[in-house]
């Protein structure tokens, strides 16, 4: 083990105790995501099958091969193929101090993405189209010549629709059962509120990117016009759930839709909470100050997900 690995966390001691440096490769696949693309997943199933569904364990089973195959092997590879040509020296998404590269890294992301693919003709066929598409995405985003993270406003509409709406999507497909309209607003509504999140997940990396040559969307709008395009994107994907909503009957009349009305007022309230002392804020932050502001975005995103499957999954 390296003098810097043995500096770091307890955890990462004791994987490296395990693996040895093979350990850099799991650090790679970034699983300190895993939770949050985990759930953002399990909201799609959630969706399909109801609260009564899950408690009865309804197509449990699909759920949970689709939850390991769509967060370990797709996600798990597409970050880890993306590190493999970074090859980032300072903290990165869900990674503190990355470990260089090993190697093989590129390979070894390849071979678990491929393998997710393979698996995926288990499941539903809904959830390995979707697979495929989210494949073809990754690639694009992160392997030259294309290597559309470098491309201002591509990174961003892969994102917006990979993550945004395509994940839940294929949690749904996983449950085997057919996308009714309203649902489908839903899943709608995550594209913009990705669009939102995305740039956030960059402003403390602007310095990195710059120097590596990267034209990365919150680089070309620039700390304040990201922040305004992530508060404007942000209204555009509530006023979407407020369309699902209203097209779901949710009342006011209702003791029920008082409650649904209110949790996705509460969800707008957390973004808003992270998003307008960060716009006011933003000259006088460090990197390390937009890296908390990042890590609170994903706190608003955690209630909204929770938000959004009480009010339609019940």
């Amino acid at each position: 083990m390296t003098a810097r690995n043995a500096a770091l966390t307890p955890a990462r001691r004791v994987g490296y105790r395990l693996l040895g440096q093979a350990f850099d490769y799991v650090l790679h696949l970034r699983p300190a995501e895993w939770p949050i693309l985990a759930a953002h997943t399990a909201l799609g199933y959630g969706l399909a099958v109801g609260l009564t569904g899950v408690l009865a364990g309804q197509a449990l089973d699909r759920a949970l091969a689709a939850l390991g195959i769509w967060v370990l092997l797709l996600n798990g590879g597409t970050l880890a193929l993306n590190s493999a040509f970074d090859r980032d020296e300072g903290d990165i998404g869900y990674l503190r101090q990355p470990p260089p590269p090993p190697r093989y890294l590129a390979t070894v992301a390849l071979l678990l993405m491929v393998a997710g693919q393979g698996l995926s003709a288990f499941l539903p066929p809904g959830f390995g189209a979707i697979y495929a598409i989210c494949f073809t995405l990754s690639l694009a985003y992160s392997v030259p010549p294309l290597r559309l993270k470098a491309v201002a406003g591509a990174d961003w509409l892969i994102n917006m629709w990979g993550f945004g709406t395509l994940t839940p999507l294929a949690g749904y497909a996983a449950a085997g059962l057919p996308l009714d309209g309203t649902r489908a607003l839903v899943m709608l509504a995550f594209c913009p509120l990705f669009a939102g999140l995305y740039p956030l997940t960059q402003l403390y990396q602007l310095d990195e990117d710059r120097r590596r040559g990267d034209r990365t969307l919150a680089l070309k709008l620039g700390a304040r016009r990201s922040l305004l395009a992530a508060i404007a994107a942000t209204g555009v994907a509530f006023a979407t759930f407020g369309w699902a909503a209203v097209r779901a009957g949710w009342s006011l009349a209702s003791e029920a839709g008082v409650l649904r009305w209110s949790g996705l007022g509460v969800a707008l309230a957390g973004w808003l909470r992270v998003l307008v002392p960060w716009l006011a804020q933003h000259a006088t932050m460090t990197p390390t100050q937009h890296q908390r502001g990042m890590y609170a975005a994903l706190g608003a995103w955690a209630v909204t997900d929770l938000v959004v499957f009480l009010g339609w999954g019940l």
